[in-house]
């Protein structure tokens, strides 16, 4: 009874926003229909992990059962997206070397990622370069162009400069167009992939106003989908309001990074919202209370944001809580986890835009070195992996209901037509007694 009083009520809020497009059935990519993430004309529900870390594992074989694992456990859980790097530049062990020259073994890495992603039914979304210095960043293109001649003051040049903004833009060409060596597919052609991201975490410290980033991403939006139209895309954002909604910079933490949820999410090209959460990192020196209740205070704002303003989805691409935090235990872990998970579901359960969480970060057993803090080990931490399960089976118990009833109204059509076509052959003459 319980769930067909939510299917009921799920299906008045739902077809709501859903009344004005139609989408295939049998469309294996995943699409945009109003607030909603639609896989086969069906609502998707993105309940996913981070693990920036895959491509580089995998370029080395005899560590890739370390991958697999990760998705095995994963998938076992009922996770369904993964989050993870398509770049690293520079440096140690890097995908491109130098600007448009790159490590087969490495990309041979991430080929490996897509196609075991595949295997274990977990869609993928890929960031395509870094604000930070790890993995090369935008310091590293900053440096490539500096060695070429170029006068450039400030890593936020990577934002302006033509000669980086065309290392960036052949970086995207590349990856999106490259032929994947275990699925024989491009990967602009591959519905394993979810979305691509443009930046993990943006910021341009320089230009408060805004304008950099906005036409940046503006132009590099352009340019992903002039290649691909296949896939989503998002900008990588962490959520701060800027100026183009100044009544709403108090929600934001004391941080002014240039970047406007609202305006640069509004951008055509980009297809859903991000919003990241760090209240330990953000608000360091405040209780735990106070960081959850700036938790609650963010998601609701920018969920009603993506429904109301942006009208698009909106992932909660990233969050988490650290041990290294003074006083930290599992139950901190579990109650920020909860709350993200709590808001989340309560969106989606009314039809609303938030579609998923993806926590930083998801690693398997034998990999201390990559652990930050933040990491969950999913065989090693019972009562965290506990909370994740029950939230995967809860969004994917509101997947099941508005398929059901995708197929009630689709058996309904059919069957109406099939009476439309009997009486077209009868001439509507009655048969019988």
């Amino acid at each position: 009874m319980k769930h067909l009083a939510l299917a009921l009520f799920l299906a008045v809020l739902f077809n709501q926003h859903l009344l004005t497009v139609h989408v295939e059935a049998g469309d294996v990519f995943i699409r945009i229909r109003g607030v909603h993430f639609l896989l086969n004309g069906n609502p998707y529900y993105a309940n996913g992990f981070n693990a920036y870390w895959l491509m580089y594992v995998a370029s080395d074989p005899s560590q890739r059962p370390k991958v697999s694992a990760a998705f095995r456990e994963a998938a076992s859980h009922g996770l369904t997206v993964a989050r993870t790097w398509a770049f690293s530049d520079g440096g140690y062990r890097p995908l491109q070397y130098a600007p448009g020259s790159y490590n087969e073994q490495m990309f041979k890495g991430l080929d490996f990622v897509i196609a075991e992603a595949r295997k274990y039914g977990i869609k993928l979304i890929l960031s395509l370069a870094n604000n930070y210095d790890s993995f090369g960043g935008k310091k590293q293109y900053i440096n490539w162009a500096r060695s070429q001649g170029q006068y450039l003051t400030s890593d936020d040049d990577f934002f302006r400069n033509p000669v980086v903004k065309g290392y960036y833009k052949n970086h995207v060409k590349t990856v999106l167009n490259r032929y994947n060596s275990f699925t024989g597919m491009h990967y602009k052609d591959d519905p394993t992939i979810m979305a691509w991201e443009l930046m993990n975490e943006p910021r341009c410290t320089s230009d408060s106003s805004g304008r950099t980033i906005q036409a940046w991403i503006m132009e590099m939006a352009s340019h992903v989908k002039s290649i691909d139209r296949n896939h989503l895309l998002e900008a990588g954002l962490e959520g701060f309001y800027g100026q183009s909604t100044p009544q709403k910079k108090r929600l934001n933490p004391s941080l002014d990074i240039g970047t406007d949820f609202i305006a640069n999410n509004r951008i055509p090209g980009i297809d859903f919202a991000t919003v990241h959460s760090y209240p330990d990192q953000w608000l360091s020196s405040s209780t735990d209370q106070y960081q959850l209740s700036f938790l609650n205070n963010w998601l609701d704002a920018h969920i009603q944001d993506a429904e109301f303003i942006l009208r698009k989805p909106i992932l909660l691409t990233e969050f988490g809580k650290s041990w290294k935090d003074p006083g930290f235990n599992t139950y901190q872990r579990d109650q920020l986890f909860n709350t993200v998970y709590y808001k989340i579901y309560s969106s989606a359960k009314r039809g609303g835009p938030a579609a998923g969480g993806l926590f930083w970060q998801l690693l398997t057993e034998g990999m201390d070195s990559f652990g930050d803090g933040y990491e969950i080990v999913l065989s090693e931490s019972s009562s965290t992996a506990n909370v994740i399960t029950q939230q995967c089976h809860k969004l994917d118990q509101i997947r099941k209901i508005f398929t059901r009833m995708r197929n009630v109204e689709r058996w309904k059509r059919a069957r109406a037509m099939r009476r439309g076509q009997w009486h077209g052959r009868n001439g509507g003459r009655r048969i019988g007694n």
